[in-house]
């Protein structure tokens, strides 16, 4: 196998490329050498890094993520962001990673096509983008960037494209979609964490990209080797595990059900967000109740008898037998993208939640964060702390739990939704989201009112960084740690004491950091993180090194952390209303539970000053003692 990583730069402005080798051993993959990149730019204008693991196009399902690393244009530090099955078609560039420099003076496509001789061929070719995106966003550049270019590639290439929001915020996602038979798939697939779309389009003025070639490296493909490796832990063949270990992306007989949407919401009980989280405000017995009537008998059901009985299932574009995309014709329904853009907006139907979240997805937005950044503004609406003209709308949203109608509500929410989003993309009224959802927050709570800033539930990061979190009711999606947003974090439902919290999380943060440096999917965490050692020892004889890297990895990620105590009351609410839920629903006889509930009712705002400062302190004393 080669000892080397290879990083194709390019400049943008003026087309200039070279190629540079990094030796395996101090470097491993697109994390730790975009950690490094990425430093190396510090002072100048950034870089944005995307490239696979060292295993792409290896036997090894889930192996072709595609991993995009830089500044975070909304995160405001480095961050990670992955594509699931891209790395495939990038792999047969015979390169590792794309280091882009640098800002094309129009709007461009970047062509890398590796045809013939042993050079990427590259070219920045200028394109009227927003005459595009008018037709039909993000999936409208795409086809038209693969029916203008597929013709020069011998197998069929790969598009990553973003929409306008790239262009009016600093959360645009990048999105791909495989093509087959000249046509894309629905199963489309996104780098959405982090706004890299944005940086791509506004740092580097690429709207596209379109890659492939013929390049055939040197890829392990030996399955009898893989199986012994596989059958001396697990006593399964490769292909036994995975298919155990992806179950619940694929269908789960327990709950009768698959994907993130299925089983999360088969498994959601009373931990039901809804409302922009008024729910984590309510009785169990509202929650409960909520979800019987709007999730499971319908928003649910709906799922089970149009997506899992007709098995509308796709991959992301790679061999793979978690078969995760699951789709009702050309929607794909993921659980987060359907819960911020769902519940969180008081939308539980699939035929609303389909057209807002379509929507957003044409316009290329990062779905969590869109949804999070929608229901934050419709109950500044429906409280009356935003006036409809404000945003350039003529509703307000239909929120009464008790007498909800579950369609016609749902729809008239999804309808608010699509308003917002052109709104946003057209900046009607108050609504500039050019410097981000945080920045919106500090001028409309100084402007109209203070009190729509603590309505809005979002990490923050930096001078101006934000997230809003992942969608699981529990402390570890609000922990002060370096790269939020994913799962480099402990994200369990049982409570754990903040500082042991913050130990979990920097553990968690080394699997996760694992895997991508290798390229895997994390729906194959089951046996990829155990495995990836070991297959490094095999394959290149040094996993002592390899894991030593990681945590150094981790260790500098973390040495940047910034993170900012949570500056919006509804963030506190959320973790003492997870905290209570332990104690008074689930029966949790944790002493120290007790005592920080204690804490908080007598002195909210300093009991989460200090909660939070125990989780940092866990999370720095792990990481900070790597080398």
């Amino acid at each position: 196998m080669d000892k080397h990583l290879k990083v194709l730069h390019i400049d943008a402005a003026s087309s200039f490329y070279r190629v540079e080798r990094f030796p395996v051993g101090p470097f491993w993959g697109p994390v730790d050498l975009g950690l490094h990149l990425t430093g190396r730019e510090a002072g100048r204008q950034g870089v944005l890094n995307f490239g696979t693991g060292l295993l792409a196009g290896s036997i090894f399902p889930g192996s072709n993520r595609l991993i995009f690393t830089g500044h975070s244009p909304c995160w405001g530090g480095f961050y990670v962001s992955a594509m699931g099955g891209a790395g495939l078609i990038f792999d047969d560039l015979g390169i590792n990673m794309v280091s882009l420099h640098g800002r094309a003076s129009t709007p461009s496509v970047l062509v890398l096509n590796r045809e013939h001789g042993e050079e990427v061929q590259v070219q920045i070719v200028p394109i009227d983008v927003k005459s595009v995106w008018d037709k039909g966003g993000v999936y409208a550049l795409m086809d038209l960037v693969f029916a203008r270019w597929a013709g020069d590639f011998k197998q069929t290439p790969r598009v990553l494209a973003v929409g306008p929001s790239a262009a009016e915020t600093d959360f645009g996602a990048i999105a791909s979609a495989p093509y087959q038979d000249g046509h894309s798939t629905h199963a489309d697939c996104w780098a959405g964490r982090g706004g890299f779309g944005s940086k791509l389009f506004r740092e580097h003025g690429i709207c596209a990209v379109i890659y492939g070639g013929t390049c055939l490296d040197e890829d392990f493909r030996d399955r009898t080797v893989a199986d012994e490796w596989f059958k001396a832990r697990y006593e399964k063949q490769l292909a036994a595990k995975d298919f155990e270990a992806t179950a619940k992306y694929r269908f789960d007989p327990k709950f009768n059900t698959g994907g993130t949407f299925g089983v999360n919401y088969s498994t959601l009980q009373g931990r039901l967000m809804a409302f922009n989280y008024r729910s984590v405000l309510w009785s169990e017995e509202q929650r409960t109740a909520l979800n019987k009537t709007c999730v499971t008998d319908h928003y649910l059901k709906q799922f089970n008898e149009e997506t899992i009985a007709t098995k509308q299932q796709r991959t992301c574009g790679e061999p793979c037998a978690a078969v995760c995309k699951k789709l009702n014709g050309k929607f794909k329904k993921d659980y987060e993208p359907y819960q911020t853009m769902g519940p969180l907006c008081g939308v539980f139907d699939q035929r609303a939640a389909e057209r807002l979240n379509h929507a957003a997805d044409s316009a290329g937005f990062d779905a969590i964060s869109v949804g999070g950044v929608l229901g934050w503004l419709m109950e500044c609406l429906h409280d009356g702390l935003l006036m409809p003209e404000d945003l350039g709308v003529s509703a307000t949203p239909r929120w009464d739990a008790d007498k909800f109608d579950v369609v016609g509500d749902s729809a008239h929410n999804a309808d608010l939704g699509i308003a917002l989003i052109e709104s946003i993309l057209l900046r009607r009224g108050l609504l500039d989201l050019s410097l981000g959802a945080r920045k919106l927050a500090r001028r409309l709570s100084r402007e109209k009112n203070r009190a729509i800033g603590g309505k809005f539930v979002f990490l923050a990061n930096a001078r101006n960084g934000w997230m809003v979190p992942n969608q699981y009711w529990n402390a570890g999606a609000m922990s002060p740690m370096p790269v939020m947003g994913k799962y480099y974090m402990y994200y369990g439902f049982d409570f754990v004491p903040p500082r042991e919290l913050g130990r979990l999380n920097a553990n968690r943060m080394i699997q996760e950091i694992l895997i991508d440096d290798l390229g895997f999917c994390r729906f194959h965490r089951g046996w990829a993180e155990e495995m990836a050692p070991e297959i490094v020892e095999r394959v290149w004889g040094n996993s002592a090194r390899f894991l030593e890297v990681v945590k150094a990895t981790a260790g500098r990620i973390n040495s940047r952390n910034v993170a900012v105590f949570w500056e919006s009351e509804r963030d506190i609410d959320y973790v003492l209303g997870f905290l209570k839920r332990k104690r008074d629903v689930e029966g949790d006889k944790n002493p120290e539970l007790d005592k920080w509930i204690k804490a908080f009712e007598a002195d909210a705002r300093g009991a989460a000053l200090d909660f939070w400062f125990e989780i940092r302190k866990g999370i720095s004393e792990t990481l900070t003692t790597l080398v």
